[in-house]
């Protein structure tokens, strides 16, 4: 089958994705306005609709109406004022105001498209796709962004961070403070914790960190290459006051995608069962028990009793060997240095 990088990578594409059906859907209609003998094209449809249907509007009005900008309205009146469809006259009880409204061309136009065209395209799409169905979740979606848009989600507006020497302070402060909490530190924490980037990131691991737009840095994860493939996920913490509102699971997500962005072929966790939530959450994401694990690195250090190995799926697990980066290829070639679990 073809390559489909849109379809591939799901939701992250999904703007793209309707673009090119919205592309494809106007481009049919074209054609068939052009058989119907109209000179309109679908995007200029929208307006003559609005005006068709609920009379003469101003700009605003009509961008309200059908949901574009301003700009966008007013360059697609201009042209439709070209083609005599459309004129734009001053308003009766307010001259500094001027109104958008349907010429004799433009009403006999729509009435044209209402009777010819639009049966015609709505019995295409219903043949094509279940509409109900869709316009329904289209609908969703669209209340949702208008309610809070993307850029403030998920959560209140969560943001992955990358390491940086000026995190260093916060990576120790967040898993010092679970650590202590409910175990004690031990030597391997206290070298991971004190020096990051000597001992995670230069052995080819890497850290990613949470910020909530209001409290900052609230949770982060590491990264550690444990063997040519296989990679730790370790340290894995969010702040006690942000629990609760997901900033873990969206930071376990981009962990993971991570992980099999620098070549992991297996990754997997070492925790403790008294993380009980944690263990839920790891779950829920893919992981499970394993014990080939748990014998293999478990003894390591006093308070792992608990290893999973992550069987989700990630859209990496296919990129080429040849497309690996330099660092990736060193990470596979670098001999593996153990650290402790979260």
């Amino acid at each position: 089958m073809p390559i489909d990088v849109l379809a591939e990578e799901a939701g992250v594409m999904l703007g793209s994705r309707l673009k090119r059906l919205a592309e494809r859907l106007q481009a049919g209609a074209e054609l068939m306005a052009r058989d119907c003998g109209l000179v309109a094209v679908p995007g200029q449809m929208p307006l003559l609709t609005a005006l068709w249907r609920h009379g003469a509007m101003s700009v605003g009005e009509a961008a309200e109406a059908t949901g574009f900008s301003q700009p966008a309205i007013t360059r697609v009146a201009g042209q439709l004022r070209k083609a005599r469809l459309v004129a734009n006259t001053p308003d009766r009880k307010d001259g500094r105001v001027r109104r958008l409204s349907l010429t004799n061309t433009g009403r006999q136009t729509m009435e044209r498209a209402g009777t010819a065209l639009w049966p015609r395209i709505r019995a295409a799409v219903e043949e094509a796709c279940d509409v109900n169905a869709l316009l329904a979740h289209v609908g969703a979606l669209e209340a949702a962004l208008a309610d809070r848009p993307l850029d403030r989600r998920p959560g209140p507006g969560f943001a992955i961070r990358p390491f940086h020497d000026g995190l260093a302070a916060d990576f120790e402060r967040i898993n010092r403070a679970w650590i202590e909490a409910k175990f004690a530190m031990e030597p391997v924490d206290e070298a991971q914790l004190s020096n990051p980037r000597r001992a995670i990131l230069d052995p080819g691991g890497d850290i990613l960190f949470v910020e909530h737009p209001e409290f900052g840095i609230i949770g982060t994860c590491g990264l550690l290459p444990a063997s040519p493939g296989e990679f730790e996920l370790i340290k894995m913490a969010v702040v006690s006051a942000a629990r609760g509102r997901g900033a873990g699971e969206f930071l376990l997500r981009a962990t993971i995608e991570r992980a099999f962005a620098m070549g992991a072929k297996r990754l997997f966790l070492l925790t403790n069962r008294k993380a009980e939530a944690a263990i839920r959450l790891y779950e829920r994401n893919g992981f499970v028990h394993n014990s080939e694990l748990l014998a293999r690195y478990g003894g390591e250090y006093a308070r792992c009793d608990v290893a999973m190995l992550y069987t989700g799926k990630s859209p990496f697990q296919t990129v080429a060997r040849g497309n690996l980066s330099g660092a990736q290829r060193a990470v596979e070639k670098r001999p593996a240095r153990r650290g402790k679990a979260s």
